[in-house]
Parts: structure tokens; C-alpha cells; sequence
């Protein structure tokens, strides 16, 4: 069992570099593998002679790896909250997407960017998505829970409602900023979600938080695997259940925030990669969770490679390309679910 998680865990880092690699050769303007790996080389340091084009460096190192840097990290982040998520509340249907907790994240975000705050400060828009990512998750939690236990129903339809009251209040701010083409028309390319004109700078927002965050998670993988047998067997050995669902709220809320305050609106993500995972290589999230932080970054770094080389020069935005996924799958799960009678 451990060599079979081990390989598994090899497999997804190898598709993870071979994304990365991927996505620096292909583009709108393709680039000789052979000058990718002589620019990278060179770029760490190694005595190489260049034999590529200045401009292939300036698009390899400038435009194309902050972009998949960035992509990485939220894809990762997202489908690592996502896992720890459908752990915590024992239910494959959980995201932070379907529990309203991006489209709170969306609303801090938006809102930043109507009032101009990033003007003042860059970190005006990340702080106010995990702000919106945050209290969204703790309303919604504090209303499906009774007496300590989440009923998985409650949690779903009170994720449901919030959301769209969400999406609500983002739309009436949108309304509200359209009266501006600048940033009406910033705002509605946010909301369709997309890593164009990401740089280094997105990259120092997202990598800590997704860092810190991914390594808290990380540390509760054993409580989440006792949760699996219920909460009152996870109280008896000793595991303070309210605790430990407040801290991987909370954590989930801060990596879903900072993940959509440089991406924009990206769903779905942490609901198919962990639940694909889970039917693979079983429920210990010991390994569950890192392999759906490495398969959920090579899956956002691929699906944005199609974004922008599927009708290039154009880009297809990469929030519709995921939902286009993830949604036909959620109504699998669903409709399976109903069947099994779990719903």
C-alpha cells in the first residue's frame, strides 16, 4: 500500500513538472523545447551560451513562468482546501466553491477593486478576499451546525444560499461600477477568472499564504482521517472536533482567498481533483491531500495552457473552461448520491 501511495505521489510530481513544461514551450507563440531548457538552465545560474532569441527569454521568464507559478499555487491551494474539506465534513460534494466560500472571497475582491483600494496598497484586494472567504465560511457553518454536529444536508443547502447571496452582492456592485469602463470591464474579466498579465508580484500574494496554509492542512491530516469514523469517535480519543473544524475553516477560507484575489473566479477545482483521488488511492489523507495539491496545480497549469493556446492569439478565460468541467461532474456526484440515498 505505501509503495503504491508512493509511486502515485512520484506520478503526480512528474505530470506537475511536465505541465510546467508544457505550458513554457506551447503559447501563442511556440518555443523550442531545447531553448526552454537551455533558458531555465541558464536562468539558475549555469555557464550556457544563449542560442535562443532575447525575446523567447523575456516571454519564458517574464510572461509565461510567473503565470504558471501562479496557477500552480492556486490550483494546488484550491484542491487541497478542497480535500481537507470533504474530509472534515465527510462528504464528497464539499468545495469551498459549493460552501459559498469563493464567491464571499469574489465579493472582498470586487469590492477592493470598485473603491481602487489596491491603489493605496497591494495587498488591499488579497486581504479583503480572504476577509469575504472567511466570514462566508464561518456564517455558513455556524447555521448548518446544532449541537456541535453538521448535518451535511444543512451545510450544502446553507452553502447554496450563501453563495448566491454572494453572487448577488457582487453583481450589484458590478452594476454599480459599469458606470466606469475601466474598471466595470476589470471587473467582469475578474469575475470570469484567469491567470493573463500575472507576474512576479501575483506570485509573492499567493505563494505564502498557499505555503502556510498547505502546511496547516497538511499537519491535521491524521484528525481528518479519525473524523472519517464520526464525531463522537473522534472526541473519544482525544481529537477537539470543534477546534480542529474552526482552524481548517479558517485555513481553507485564507488559501481560497488569496488564491482568488490573483486568479479571479475559479470553480470547481477543489471538488473534482480530491474526489478522483479518493476513488484512486483511498481516503488516508496522509496521502490525499499532498497528491491533490500536486494533481490540482498540474490540472490548472494544463487547463490554462488550453486557455490561452486553444484559439490563440484570443483566450478562452479560465474560470469557464473549469466550471465546464466541474460542473457536469458535481451533478454526477449528485444524482449518484441521490441514488445511494445519501441525499
Amino acid at each position: 500500500m505505501v509503495i503504491r501511495h508512493a509511486l502515485a505521489l512520484t506520478l503526480a510530481c512528474v505530470s506537475l513538472l511536465a505541465a510546467g513544461l508544457l505550458a513554457l514551450t506551447f503559447g501563442a507563440t511556440s518555443i523550442p523545447l531545447s531553448h526552454t531548457a537551455g533558458i531555465l538552465a541558464h536562468a539558475m545560474g549555469l555557464p550556457l551560451d544563449p542560442v535562443w532569441p532575447a525575446w523567447e527569454d523575456t516571454i519564458l521568464l517574464h510572461v509565461r513562468l510567473p503565470r504558471i507559478v501562479v496557477g500552480m499555487c492556486v490550483g494546488g491551494g484550491l484542491s487541497l482546501c478542497g480535500g481537507a474539506l470533504q474530509g472534515l465534513f465527510r462528504n464528497p460534494l464539499a468545495d469551498p466553491a459549493i460552501l459559498g466560500v469563493s464567491s464571499g472571497a469574489s465579493l472582498g475582491a470586487v469590492i477592493a477593486l470598485y473603491l481602487g483600494l489596491a491603489i493605496y496598497t497591494v495587498w488591499a484586494l488579497p486581504l479583503l478576499a480572504c476577509l469575504g472567504a472567511a466570514l462566508t465560511a464561518f456564517v455558513v457553518t455556524a447555521i448548518a451546525s446544532r449541537r456541535g454536529h453538521t448535518p451535511i444536508g444543512t451545510l450544502l443547502l446553507a452553502g447554496v444560499a450563501m453563495s448566491s447571496l454572494m453572487t448577488a452582492l457582487t453583481s450589484f456592485v458590478l452594476s454599480l461600477a459599469l458606470a466606469n469602463y475601466n474598471i466595470g470591464s476589470q471587473i467582469v474579466l475578474w469575475i470570469l477568472g484567469g491567470l493573463d498579465g500575472r507576474t512576479w508580484d501575483h506570485v509573492k500574494l499567493v505563494a505564502p499564504a498557499t505555503c502556510i496554509g498547505a502546511a496547516l492542512i497538511l499537519a491535521y491530516a491524521r484528525d481528518l482521517d479519525v473524523l472519517l469514523l464520526g464525531e463522537l469517535h473522534a472526541t473519544s480519543v482525544g481529537i477537539d472536533v470543534s477546534r480542529v473544524r474552526h482552524i481548517l475553516i479558517l485555513t481553507t477560507s485564507l488559501v481560497t482567498g488569496a488564491g482568488v484575489a490573483v486568479s479571479g473566479a475559479i470553480g470547481f477545482v477543489g471538488l473534482v481533483i480530491p474526489h478522483i483521488l479518493r476513488l484512486l488511492i483511498g481516503p488516508h489523507h496522509r496521502w490525499l491531500l499532498p497528491l491533490s495539491m500536486l494533481t490540482g496545480a498540474a490540472f490548472l497549469v494544463l487547463t490554462d495552457c488550453v486557455a490561452r493556446t486553444l484559439i490563440a492569439p484570443e483566450e478562452i478565460r479560465l474560470g469557464v473552461i473549469t466550471a465546464s468541467i466541474g460542473a457536469p461532474f458535481f451533478l454526477f456526484l449528485l444524482l449518484q448520491h441521490r441514488r445511494e440515498g445519501l441525499l
